[in-house]
């Protein structure tokens, strides 16, 4: 087997975005924005490029039914809300008050605020309010590393069959394949058990910091 590596020098993700589609300027400001008043915070939101393809995927599935798993100041939310169905709805899940505060403005700047229900709590918990019938075309799961195989398998049984389940940071800034923290072994445990689902076929794409990509199976 061979392949090919290419460093994502910072050269080169500058000319990806810059052919990409651009951004808009509801998109830029709470980029921005995030990045002033979060500042300690601001790596916890997706990456520029993970938006649009978020966006553009919810958009091509036709998803009506999304869920997602930490939402932080709004912008993954942003881009699957805009993607959605005419009818399409998004259901959200985070304990932070404070950030989704700010991620409730650009919502309403954008005017998808109605295609987002957010519930405050534990997802561990709140996630069980969910129907539990497979209905679900859309999840995105972007929360604390040491939940993430709760969150799966709260999930995966709620995904219909073709829906797709994404799951941000999997390549952990590379530390998955030397883990020595208690966060890489969170990454690699979940790795492992989402690789060996039977349920789903998935690949990790190296997007930002790595995004897996499962399909429900029949």
């Amino acid at each position: 087997m061979s392949f090919k590596e290419l460093p994502l020098t910072p050269e080169l993700h500058d000319y990806l975005l810059s052919h990409s589609t651009p951004a808009d300027e509801i998109t830029t400001d709470l980029i921005a924005e995030t990045r002033a008043v979060v500042a300690g915070h601001a790596s916890m939101q997706v990456a520029p490029e993970q938006a649009a393809f978020l966006r553009l995927l919810t958009s091509l599935l036709g998803v009506r039914n999304a869920v997602e798993v930490g939402t932080f100041t709004g912008l993954s939310a942003l881009s699957i809300a805009r993607g959605l169905a005419e009818g399409g709805k998004l259901v959200c899940f985070d304990i932070s008050e404070q950030f989704t505060r700010l991620a409730h403005r650009y919502w309403e700047r954008a005017g998808v605020d109605d295609r987002i229900d957010l519930r405050i709590g534990r997802a561990t918990e709140r996630l069980k309010e969910l129907p539990e019938e497979p209905y679900l075309d859309l999840v995105f799961i972007d929360a604390d590393k040491g939940g993430y195989i709760t969150y799966w398998n709260e999930l995966v049984p709620r995904v219909r069959p073709g829906g797709v389940i994404l799951v941000d940071n999997t390549l952990w800034s590379g530390r998955v394949v030397d883990p020595r923290s208690e966060s890489d072994r969170f990454i690699t445990g979940f790795n492992d058990v989402a690789r060996n689902d039977p349920r789903v076929e998935l690949v990790i794409l190296p997007i930002a910091d790595g995004l897996t990509i499962a399909r429900r199976l029949p």
